[in-house]
């Protein structure tokens, strides 16, 4: 075809040009890969946060040549090389570059080995809305990363120092880990983000809008499909469960988090997952054996009384099908997640609908999504019942870890439409552009409490109707890998804190990453 490609692939770890054809990469580019670094990055999964990873790998999927889920946020290095390793014949031209990505990362982050990298980063303001990829969450911050990764086990370090961030919190330790696998399974320990569901915009049940909470862990380490004869309709199958802790900050201090997350993909193309989310226990709450088993059941809701209410439980089914159309791909998913049960299924419900589609354009290729949502409860279909989502009355700080939600980044009673795209140069770099219309508390009431007025709620206090405009640009600097962006509201918007309550029009941003 005539394009040179320069391998970024994932521009956190490369930093050095190579220039190839399409035919060349697609012959061999996991090759030559390895022979531009002497370092090895370690991490055991490819990170939520990396558009161009997600990109390729949807598309990958989408045209039948990567049989693994690809809603579930981090994928396991191990069961994106079994992916690519069955499907390796099936490679053409028209997902070439896309391939080469993903084979490029698998060569830097699947070895063993160790990586350091440095990065450095700024904004003159945390923006409120985010998306799968996340600007900075600081005023400014350094962080340094260690990682190393053996035949069995995985760690990483990545002490952090932030100036005026939105949480209060200086000195932090987000995204360090330590793994290990036992068989095809993978258990861990640490905090790192997530991303669980189909949306590029937001996920209802569990995103990276919220920092990463300190968990223990268990998935599997390939997703393939079962054996047995059996249960292989059910095909390439992912399963995640989680133990997590929330802040002292809250009004139940020290609250537990149980998280639960099934993919299936049944046929080629399709997709189903299946989440849960269970808030119990905390200070001066019942966190016994029978405490947890009511919550696993759905016991609550009242029926065993305010003393003996074993939790707040969200709980969220979401599909995804995408399909080859000539040479691209396009996919149509939906979300839709519960607050509350009703006859064993979710009630008080939000959604979640969109679209996306691949094309090639301007010597690059592009992702582009159209994505609803709506997380006033039954306001999409039925009645309104606002102050639910993400809200509980026992658990009044509700479902956000350190002020930000950990669903949609629009928070609870919102709507909004969004309209995204992303243009991957052949080159390497790349540019992010989209577009919210978004209607904030539609009821226009907030039961948040504010119990640290250090830590900024990014929780509406008023109705508000914004358009948000957000453009990002990534590129090479200075032998390392420069990401500037810039976030525009055309108004103000209200936050419940009284200290700082509003959010800002303006949020202007850069991180810089530096690799040893």
């Amino acid at each position: 075809m005539g394009l040179a490609f320069t391998p970024w692939l994932d521009p956190r770890h490369c930093w050095q040009f190579i220039s190839m054809t399409l035919k060349h990469w697609a012959l061999v580019g996991g090759a030559v890969a390895c022979l531009i670094s002497n370092f090895t990055a370690a991490a055991p999964w490819l990170e939520p946060g990396d558009a161009r990873a997600r990109y390729a790998l949807q598309k990958l999927a989408d045209r039948g040549q990567f049989s693994r889920p690809v809603t579930s946020w981090p994928i396991m290095w191990g069961s994106i090389s079994n992916g690519l390793n069955e499907t390796d014949s099936q490679a053409g031209t028209d997902t070439g570059l896309a391939r080469s990505y993903i084979e490029f990362e698998r060569s830097q982050q699947a070895s063993p080995g160790f990586r350091t990298e440095l990065e450095v980063s700024g904004t003159n303001e945390v923006a409120m809305v985010q998306g799968f990829e996340r600007g900075p969450m600081a005023e400014a911050g350094a962080k340094l990363t260690l990682q190393w990764q053996g035949q069995n086990w995985a760690f990483g370090l990545n002490p952090t120092y932030a100036h005026n961030p939105d949480d209060d919190e200086n000195a932090r330790l987000g995204g360090s880990y330590l793994a290990a696998t036992a068989g095809n399974w993978v258990f861990g320990a640490g905090a790192i983000d997530r991303w669980w569901g189909p949306g590029w915009q937001s996920s209802l049940i569990l995103s990276s809008n919220a920092r990463p909470m300190p968990s223990v862990w268990l998935n599997r380490k390939d997703a393939t499909a079962p054996e047995s004869d059996w249960l292989s309709w059910i095909g390439p199958w992912q399963f995640t469960l989680l133990a997590g802790q929330y802040e002292k900050e809250r009004e139940v201090p020290e609250t537990k988090l149980i998280g639960m997350r099934l993919n299936v993909r049944p046929l080629d193309g399709f997709e189903l997952g299946f989440s849960r989310a269970i808030m119990f226990g905390g200070e001066g709450r019942p966190e016994n054996g029978s405490t947890l088993w009511n919550a696993l059941i759905g016991r609550d809701n009242g029926q065993l009384g305010l003393d003996k209410e074993p939790g707040n439980q969200l709980a969220s089914v979401d599909a995804r099908y995408g399909f080859a159309i000539g040479k691209q791909s396009l996919g149509v998913y939906a979300q839709m997640m519960g607050e509350d049960e009703a006859s064993a299924f979710p009630a008080r419900k939000s959604w979640l609908l969109g679209t996306d589609w691949t094309t090639q354009l301007l010597n690059g290729e592009q992702q582009w999504f159209l994505e609803y949502a709506n997380t006033l409860a039954d306001d999409f279909m039925g009645t309104a019942m606002p102050n639910i989502s993400y809200d509980h009355f026992i658990y009044r700080s509700g479902y956000r870890y350190q002020g930000r939600t950990m669903g949609s980044s629009f928070s609870g009673d919102a709507e909004a439409i969004t309209f995204g795209g992303f243009h991957f140069f052949d080159d390497g770099r790349n540019l992010t552009a989209s577009v919210s219309i978004v209607e904030f508390n539609k009821d226009g009431v907030s039961k948040t409490p504010v119990v640290d007025e250090q830590i900024k709620l990014m929780v509406p206090a008023e109705n508000a109707k914004q358009v948000i405009a957000k453009i990002a640009y990534g590129t090479q600097a200075l032998n390392g890998w420069l990401d500037l962006s810039a976030q525009y509201a055309d108004k103000k918007l209200e936050l419940v804190n009284p200290a700082e309550n509003q959010s800002g029009q303006w949020s202007v941003g850069a991180a810089w990453r530096y690799r040893f």
